[in-house]
């Protein structure tokens, strides 16, 4: 157990106009289960890279143990064992150089298997294979399998072989940069049933049930810096939110109080003004002493006026870090026909192995549905099927005349130009697709600048716009959550529970699927609905 120390961390990427954070400041202890959590664009994965030494900022960051960051780069030709082992330290090359020092058996060799054998046992290299066999086996990989090539893995297969190779060497502390990105939910249970028996890590993630399971703090990052809290994100987020109402509240009183003291020293500025104008009119009156009084009233009006902009200013200082999430609106086209989409007896394969055989759905106006099922199992060429971008083997797929579709795809990837551009370029709404994008937090600094610049959040949001700037009858939306801060994903949720729209989405986070989807398909099992 030690305590790692962050003071006064800066750090501002090249050619950018304003700093990821400043002042960063903070405590945590080595033994902890941390989540860090922020609005996209924070620097979430920028202080991990910090912490990991990859990225140089200034302040000061102490800590006594190494740190080591996920994800990283596996030779994906090599074995997997092999492979994993030597992206932590070079175990392979001190195992063939102490062989060699041994086979010349000079006393310069000699000496030198010496050295190398320090370095290699120090790095626990007699056991490391032992140890990650048995890491393995708690991700729900075979360890005999690890002879086989990396790259002949799973994607999620990789993904969990890399995670649990980090935990192999005692005495680190471990950042852990989204752990789940694109696992189905069975590899994601797997990830956090493995992580809630650990210890010593930071992890990013904006999966909030995750974090629910494998998290004892939170470090969050908010507007006014880093906030350090004890419990797992729910805990944390309600915290948040009982916070906000207090100053959403106390804004709203203040409001109320700043536009009765305007009131107040208005009447009585405009009192001085009908005196001062009164000195000059007719009858005997006492010029000097009206005077004096309508200037001491002038003198009183002004000095409120001053008093009520410095408790403007002073309250307006304690509400900069309110989070904002306006709720969003979706106005989808009414479409005639009884059903938006028909699934008759369909099938579908690659390279001679069939994804799904005889499915068969129906989707009427207004319902959402989720579909899930283990990666590999054809989510995704499921809604290609639908956007008519793939032609069943067998069956057919049925939708109406006329149907307009708006698709969210899984990546930005072919996203280019300025966020403005893109709209005038695709025939959007400007001024509509530009709100959500505020009210998804997006700086509109950022309207005119490279989305290739943005963040993977940012960048996601920005198709979520695209999407929801288009009218349509029917919304594909894949994987619409991903690298998005729990925030929109709340923001998602209350726009579609309020409203008529056709959905079919692909989701892998357990707690929006059960607050959206009205209806599931699992893929991969028999029965399917």
């Amino acid at each position: 157990m030690a305590t790692i120390q962050i003071k006064n961390l800066a750090f501002t990427y090249e050619g950018a106009a304003e700093p990821v954070f400043c002042g960063l400041s903070f405590n945590m202890d080595s033994s902890w289960r941390l989540g860090l959590v922020g609005r996209n664009g924070r620097g979430k994965t920028t202080l991990l890279k910090l912490l990991a030494g990859q990225l140089t900022g200034s302040g000061q960051v102490v800590c006594p143990l190494p740190c080591e960051f996920f994800p990283f780069q596996v030779e994906g030709a090599r074995p997997a064992l092999e492979a994993l082992i030597d992206a932590l330290a070079p175990y392979t090359r001190w195992e063939r150089e102490m062989a060699a020092c041994l086979d010349l058996g000079t006393p310069a060799a000699l000496q030198r298997f010496g050295e190398v054998e320090l370095a290699y046992a120090a790095q626990e290299g007699y056991t490391i294979r032992e140890a990650l066999a048995r890491e393995a086996a708690q991700m729900r990989v075979d360890p005999e399998a690890l002879g086989r090539p990396f790259a002949s893995f799973s994607p999620g297969e990789q993904a969990r072989l890399k995670l649990a190779a980090r935990f192999v060497r005692p005495g680190h502390f471990l950042l852990i940069d989204e752990p789940t990105n694109h696992l189905d939910q069975a590899g994601r249970q797997v990830v956090a049933d493995y992580l809630g028996r650990k210890a010593g890590f930071l992890t990013a993630s904006h999966d909030r049930s995750f974090l629910d399971q494998v998290c004892d703090h939170i470090l969050a990052l908010e507007k006014q810096g880093a906030r350090l809290v004890a419990g797992n994100y729910s805990s944390y987020r309600e915290n948040k939110r009982l916070q906000d109402d207090h100053e959403r509240a106390q804004r709203d009183r203040i409001l109320a109080d700043v536009s009765r003291l305007r009131v107040s020293a208005g009447e009585k500025a405009a009192w001085s003004d009908r005196v001062e104008a009164g000195k000059t009119g007719g009858g005997p009156v006492d010029r000097g002493y009206i005077g004096a009084r309508s200037a001491a009233m002038m003198k009183r009006a002004k000095a409120m006026e001053g008093r009520v902009q410095k408790q403007i200013e002073q309250k307006e200082a304690l509400l900069k870090n309110l989070e904002y999430t306006s709720p969003l609106k979706l106005r989808p086209l009414p479409h005639p026909a009884p059903l938006l989409l028909r699934f008759e007896d369909v099938g579908i394969g690659f390279t001679g192995q069939p994804l799904f055989e005889g499915l068969s759905f129906t989707l009427a106006p207004g319902e959402r549905l989720a579909v899930l099922g283990p990666n590999g199992a054809g989510k995704s060429t499921l809604l290609r099927l639908i956007l008519g971008q793939l032609r069943p083997d067998a069956g057919r797929v049925w939708t109406p005349g006329g149907l307009v579709i708006s698709h969210l795809p899984q990546t930005a990837e072919g996203l280019t130009g300025t966020p403005r551009a893109l709209a005038l370029r695709e025939g959007l709404d400007l001024t509509l697709f530009l709100t959500i994008l505020r009210k998804f937090d997006l700086p509109q600094a950022h309207f005119d600048r490279e989305v290739a610049g943005f963040s993977l959040g940012q960048k996601k949001k920005v198709l979520l716009a695209r999407s929801l700037a288009r009218p349509a009858h029917l919304y594909l939306w894949d994987e619409p959550l991903n690298d998005i801060d729990p925030e929109s994903r709340e923001q998602l949720e209350e726009l579609l529970a309020d409203t008529s729209a056709s959905l079919v989405f692909i989701e892998h986070e357990r707690l929006f699927i059960s607050r959206v989807a009205t209806r599931e398909l699992v893929l991969g099992q028999p029965g399917g609905l």
